[in-house]
């Protein structure tokens, strides 16, 4: 069995339209797909540009069990943001207009990565979105397996003498 892709992430919307509407006008998705349910509802998958990746837009059945995210997105587990690179985050803000209710940033991370400057704003659904430019790979990122034997758990023997 071999991975292929990472292929979509399905949102629960408010009003599917509006949310559709919202990421094909914005950020180059176009709908590929509508799926009617036997309920009467369904689903539309929506594509990102020529890329093999989808939003999948179901219709919400229940109000939303806690608070709008704020600034950057939740910080409890849950999905934080979706995210998109631009060339120039101000260049897309002004082409977004209204549709951009920002939540936090414009933001500079010069200190952490050159040239990285980010803001995040609200879907039609109050999904964060995140906006970002300048956002390069690590050349050497520490690896996974540094980090693993720290959390593995110690033999009974091990662990009653403090170690």
């Amino acid at each position: 069995m071999t991975l292929q892709i990472f292929s979509q992430v399905a949102l629960t919307c408010k009003d599917p339209i509006a949310t559709e509407e919202f990421y094909t006008k914005h950020f180059g998705f176009k709908r590929a797909r509508v799926a009617p349910l036997p309920d009467g509802d369904r689903i539309v998958f929506i594509k990102m540009g020529d890329s093999a990746f989808y939003l999948e837009l179901f219709k919400a059945r229940e109000e939303l069990p806690v608070p709008l995210p704020i600034n950057d997105g939740p910080q409890y587990p849950s999905v934080r943001h979706l995210a998109f690179k631009v060339d120039n985050v101000d260049a897309k803000l002004t082409q977004m207009g209204a549709d951009a209710k920002i939540t936090l940033g414009p933001l500079n991370f010069d200190d952490y990565i050159p040239g990285w400057r980010t803001v995040w704003l609200a879907d039609p659904d109050g999904r964060i979105v995140e906006i970002s430019q300048g956002f390069a790979d690590q050349d050497s990122p520490p690896p996974l397996e540094a980090e693993l034997p720290s959390r593995m758990p110690q033999p009974a023997s091990i662990a009653n003498f403090g170690f």
